[in-house]
């Protein structure tokens, strides 16, 4: 791999690498220690989905994908099934 393509992924990487380590620890859904308390209305949860869309689309896109279904994870959304989308907003 060369240097420059290790630099652009480096925050792709990292991203996805705490974003695991948030969901091994301190997430709802998915850690060990809080399994008892409700989670995610979403399928797949907030997590799951921000470090699918980073790992399609990248750093900066998949991030924005993610914040964009946190705010719509609210108490006034009905929640569901909530893939990550093919194209990013709507992009050829």
């Amino acid at each position: 791999m060369n240097l420059k393509k290790s630099i652009f992924n480096f925050p792709k990487n990292t991203s996805l690498c705490i974003i695991r380590l948030y969901q091994k620890y301190l997430s709802r859904d998915h850690s060990v220690y809080w399994k008892h308390l409700p989670g995610c209305k979403y399928y797949p949860t907030c997590s799951e989905y921000t470090y699918q869309s980073i790992n399609k689309f990248g750093f900066l896109r998949g991030s924005i994908l993610g914040l964009y279904r946190i705010i719509r994870c609210n108490p006034f959304s009905k929640g569901g099934i909530d893939p990550i989308p093919k194209k990013f907003l709507g992009k050829k």
